[in-house]
């Protein structure tokens, strides 16, 4: 009988790691993931995106090699010839994507899958035009991006209007692609469920990937939902960071703009429970290897910041990756490991392929070298260090001079945080034990502790193919801008 197990791989755009349980400072409403963490799960405390932002690590994730030292946003063909769902499909498996992230189907993943699925409108996609409705302004150009647009309309005006102004829950993509899912797994449970009078043959475990796009903005969630976060606010509704400063927001603006983000945030938390729920209706869970995690996170305020990178044209400074931006979740449930259970080795999406392997028995065959690590003996408790630190980076042009709006690498080894380039050229360093929104730079004070983590940098990113070359651009900016 095959012992290969199922893998359900949840990906959600946009869910910061404090949104969880208890360590918010201002705490989002996640019941099924902290039953999740809690009943059936181990959580990595340490993850951290790699390349960044949502295509990068969903390449970082599928092929299991670093993209941002060689490569930026690009087709996942163009990346490597690395595809887990094809190395899968090798060993026996079913594939199946589904998702309502708009940049996949445009990347070429699905192209990797036996069967993809998509529900499209999601921000700036755009399946069916219906011009004779307006599009209505549905708040103030000045407060929110304003590239790229449409008809003079920003991309929360089209989402907007592409969407036919939804209002209800059962009419969001959530929603949408948690019913896909949950049928999917109706439909599709038996052939990845082992027992006893089933023979050998018979056995077809699977692959499913679900990629929600929430909650990436804009957040429309429905109104009933924000006020949930929100009780007074009589202004117009903040669904969409500006991608710059913060203080063009009021006090009120801002908490109404991070109110919307937590209306979402939980209906995520909604529609990835119902998935969960129905991998315990069908009794899977001894079948199957399961994780939730998250691409990157976003700035509501913090660092003076709004959105996840800087393309304002009312903002000069430099964004490095902070932990709001960085720092993202990572749940993982499998047979043999501890539930509740949580742990501190620093991980990254590249290591995600080798670990599922490791928990679901697959040994992997692939085109290119993995770079990725996995950490399944980290999850049983066996071993606690995987990696000494991460690297949270865009691609950058190493031939050309740095960017002054773009974001910049954040470095740690779950207790330090390194920036190697700050908003204004400075190097930073930040407690985070103490600190772990990065706040207070300490840098300063423990100039020795600086040193030690540019050499973590140094020695993390000659590891890798081209890390040389990345390595080398960031240290003489360090050295140009100190």
């Amino acid at each position: 009988m095959s012992e290969k197990l199922n893998i359900i791989l949840i990906i959600t755009d946009t869910f910061r790691f404090d949104n969880l349980f208890d360590r918010a400072k201002r705490p989002v409403r996640t019941p099924c993931l902290d039953a999740f963490a809690e009943n059936n799960a181990v959580e990595m405390l340490n993850f951290y995106t790699g390349s960044f932002p949502t295509i990068p690590h969903r390449t970082d994730v599928i092929t299991g090699r670093l993209g941002w030292p060689r490569y930026g946003w690009q087709a996942l063909a163009d990346s490597s010839a690395n595809a887990l769902p094809i190395m899968l499909e090798a060993q026996g498996y079913a594939t199946q994507l589904i998702c309502d992230c708009p940049h996949l189907f445009n990347s070429g993943f699905q192209c990797k899958f036996q069967a993809a699925f998509q529900h499209r409108g999601q921000e700036g996609d755009k399946p069916l035009l219906h011009l004779n409705d307006e599009i209505k302004v549905v708040q103030d150009h000045t407060k929110t991006r304003t590239r790229p647009s449409f008809n003079g309309k920003t991309l929360a005006d089209t989402h907007r209007w592409m969407n036919r102004y939804f209002q209800y829950e059962d009419e969001s993509f959530n929603y949408k692609t948690a019913s896909t899912t949950v049928r999917w797994l109706e439909e599709n449970s038996e052939a990845g469920k082992r027992s006893e009078d089933m023979k050998h043959d018979e056995l077809r475990p699977f692959f499913l990937w679900v990629d929600f796009f929430d909650p990436h903005e804009p957040w429309d969630s429905p109104e009933y939902l924000v006020r949930r976060y929100q009780e007074e606010y009589d202004g117009e509704p903040m669904i969409h960071p500006n991608y710059g400063r913060s203080d063009v927001y009021t006090d009120n603006e801002l908490l109404n703009l991070w109110a919307h983000y937590a209306a979402e945030s939980e209906m995520v938390d909604r529609g990835i429970g119902r998935i969960l729920q129905k991998i315990d209706d069908l009794g899977l869970w001894d079948d199957s290897v399961v994780v939730v995690t998250a691409d990157h996170g976003t700035a509501i305020g913090e660092h003076g910041c709004a959105g996840k990178g800087n393309i304002n044209d009312d903002d000069d400074r430099r964004w490095p990756l902070y932990p709001e931006i960085s720092h993202v979740p990572f749940l993982i449930a499998a047979k043999g490991l501890n539930a509740g259970s949580k742990r501190k080795a620093v991980a990254q999406p590249i290591d995600i392929a080798p670990t599922l392997c490791d928990l679901a028995g697959v040994e992997l065959h692939a085109p290119e070298p993995i770079e990725g690590r996995s950490f399944a003996s980290a999850l049983t408790g066996e071993k606690d260090e995987l990696r000494k630190c991460a690297v949270s980076s865009p691609k950058v042009d190493y031939d050309a001079p740095l960017n002054p709006k773009m974001n910049t690498p954040f470095v740690t080894d779950g207790k330090w945080g390194c920036v190697l380039v700050g908003p204004n050229g400075e190097k930073q360093l930040f407690d985070l034990e103490i600190d772990p929104f990065a706040e207070n730079d300490v840098s300063s004070e423990f100039p020795e502790k600086m040193e030690e983590m540019c050499e973590m940098f140094r020695e993390h990113m000659a590891e890798f193919e081209g890390g040389e070359n990345a390595m080398n651009f960031w240290m003489a900016q360090q050295i140009s801008e100190s």
